[in-house]
C-alpha cells in the first residue's frame, strides 16, 4: 500500500530547498506527497534554530500532525535536530531525529524502522553526526510554486560570529560544483519556472570545494556569469550576501546582466562599529556604506534589503541610536529586524551587559517602524516608472500579487491568466495596504 508523506519547513530559503530535494527522494521511493494539513503516515519537520521562536514552534507543529493522525511517524531534521537532538527526541510524538548529514539518507533510516511491526512508544531514535563530519556537499533546489525556485549553491560557514549557531548546525563552508549548479538550473528552467533565487548559508563564499577545501576552481563571480547564460530562466536573484563578499565586480556585472535582477539583500546586523566588533563581523560600517554607494551608482533603482539585530549584549541606548540614524540616512529599501536571543554554545550568550528583553522589544519596534518608512519611500520613488512584474499563483482575498524585478510588490484583481507570466507595467499609486497598483503598457513579455 502506498504511504502518504507530508513536510513542514521552518526557517530559511536553504531549508526550503533541502526539504524539496528530500521530498523528491520520497517520491522516487514510491511515497505519495500530501499537504501537511492532510492525513499522512509520515510527517517530516525541517527545523530551524536561528531564533528562539523557531524552537518553540516545533512542539506546536508536532501536535498539529498528531491531531490529524495520532499514529503517524514523525521525523525531525534540520538545524535544531543537529544542535539539540535529545530535546527533540524527548518531544511526545517524535519518532526519529536526523542530524546534518543523516537527513539526506532519510528514506534509508525510515525503511528500516517501518519494517518493524509497530513503532516505538519510547524516546525517538537519534542519528546525529559530529558536526566536523558534515564536510561534504549535497545539492538541492526547491520549487515552492510555479513562479520561482530556490537553488542551493553553498552550505555551511567558516565565520565565527559570536551570536550564531549555524556553523555548529551546518558545518564548514563548502560549495556545489559549477557543473551541478548549472544542471539544476536547467532542470528548473525545464519546468517553466521564471525565476531562480540563489541560496546558501554564506553564498558569497562560493568557491570552496565540495569537501570544504580551497581548491575549487570557480568563484562567486564565475558562478553568476555562468548562470546568466542558462536558457529558459528569465530572472536570477541573489539572496542574502555578506557585504565583505559582495565585490564591486559582481555588482557591476549584475548592472549589465540580462538575467540578474537589481535586488540585493545585505546583512548589516549593527550600525555601531563597537557592536560589529563584539559580534566578530568581518567589516565595519564604512565598508557597508561603500557597498550601498556602489550599487546605487550603477543601479540607482535597485532594491537593497538589510538584516539588523537589536539588543545584542553591550548595546547601549547610544549604540542603538547610532544604528537607527545610520540606517535612516542610508539609501536602503527595507529591513529584516531580528531581536537578539541567547543561543546555547555561543560566545554572546556568556557576555555581560545583557539588554533587558523589554528594551530589546522596544528597539525592535522602532526599527520595524523605520523599515515601513523606508519601504514606502522606495515604493514612492518607483511610481511612474516602467517595470516588469512576475505574477504569482495564489488568490489572496480576490487579488493577485507579483514582484517587479527590483522587488516592488504589486497587486491587481485576481486573474488566473496572469499566473506565472511576466508583464511590462507602469507603477501608478500606492494602495491603502502599502502595495503598488499599476497599468499594463503592453502584452505579456513571456508566456
Amino acid at each position: 500500500m502506498q504511504r502518504n508523506v507530508a513536510f513542514y519547513t521552518l526557517g530559511c530559503k536553504l531549508n526550503f530547498s533541502e526539504t524539496s530535494t528530500i521530498a523528491r527522494s520520497f517520491e522516487n521511493d514510491g511515497f505519495n506527497r500530501v499537504d501537511f494539513s492532510e492525513y499522512a503516515d509520515i510527517y517530516v519537520i525541517n527545523t530551524c534554530s536561528v531564533t528562539e521562536n523557531a524552537d518553540k514552534r516545533f512542539k506546536t507543529i508536532v501536535k498539529q500532525a498528531q491531531k490529524v493522525n495520532p499514529e503517524a511517524f514523525v521525523i525531525a531534521i534540520g538545524c535544531y535536530a543537529q544542535l539539540k537532538p535529545e530535546e527533540l527526541a524527548a518531544v511526545d510524538g517524535v519518532d526519529l531525529v536526523l542530524g546534518a548529514t543523516e537527513k539526506f539518507k532519510i528514506t534509508d533510516y525510515l525503511n528500516d524502522l517501518l519494517s518493524q511491526t509497530e513503532k516505538s512508544k519510547g524516546l525517538a531514535e537519534i542519528h546525529s553526526c559530529e558536526i566536523e563530519d558534515a564536510d561534504f556537499y549535497v545539492g538541492s533546489y526547491a520549487i515552492g510554486d510555479r513562479t520561482r525556485a530556490f537553488l542551493k549553491v553553498q552550505d555551511g560557514c567558516d565565520y565565527k560570529c559570536t551570536y550564531c549557531t549555524i556553523p555548529l548546525a551546518r558545518g564548514i563552508s563548502r560549495s556545489d560544483s559549477l557543473q551541478n549548479v548549472l544542471k539544476n538550473a536547467s532542470e528548473i528552467a525545464a519546468q517553466d519556472i521564471k525565476e531562480i533565487v540563489l541560496t546558501g548559508v554564506n553564498i558569497g563564499d562560493y568557491g570552496k570545494g565540495e569537501f570544504g577545501n580551497k581548491k575549487h576552481e570557480h568563484t562567486f563571480l564565475d558562478l553568476v556569469k555562468a548562470l546568466d547564460n542558462v536558457e529558459g530562466i528569465h530572472r536570477l536573484r541573489i539572496s542574502s550576501i555578506e557585504p565583505n563578499l559582495l565585490k564591486n565586480e559582481t555588482i557591476n556585472f549584475v548592472a549589465q546582466s540580462s538575467s540578474f535582477v537589481p535586488h540585493f539583500h545585505i546583512p548589516l546586523q549593527s550600525g555601531s562599529d563597537k557592536i560589529l566588533k563584539l559580534m566578530r563581523r568581518r567589516y565595519l560600517t564604512n565598508l557597508y556604506v561603500d557597498r550601498v554607494r556602489q550599487i546605487k551608482e550603477v543601479l540607482p533603482y535597485a532594491c537593497i534589503g538589510v538584516d539588523v539585530i537589536v539588543g545584542f549584549p553591550g548595546e547601549t541606548d547610544e549604540d542603538f541610536l547610532e544604528t537607527y540614524h545610520f540606517l535612516n540616512e542610508l539609501d536602503i529599501s527595507y529591513l529584516h529586524v531580528f531581536t537578539y536571543s541567547e543561543r546555547a554554545n555561543t560566545i554572546a550568550a556568556e557576555m555581560e551587559a545583557v539588554v533587558p528583553k523589554n528594551i530589546r522589544s522596544k528597539r525592535s519596534k522602532m526599527l520595524r517602524g523605520l523599515s515601513t518608512k523606508k519601504r514606502r519611500a522606495f515604493y514612492e520613488s518607483q511610481l511612474g516608472t516602467i517595470r516588469t512584474v512576475l505574477f504569482e499563483g495564489e488568490n489572496k482575498e480576490g487579488y493577485i500579487h507579483g514582484f517587479t524585478e527590483n522587488y516592488v510588490k504589486v497587486k491587481a484583481p485576481w486573474n488566473p491568466d496572469l499566473v506565472n507570466t511576466l508583464h511590462k507595467v507602469e507603477l501608478t499609486q500606492i494602495a491603502e495596504d502599502g502595495l503598488v497598483r499599476f497599468d499594463f503598457i503592453k502584452e505579456k513579455v513571456f508566456a
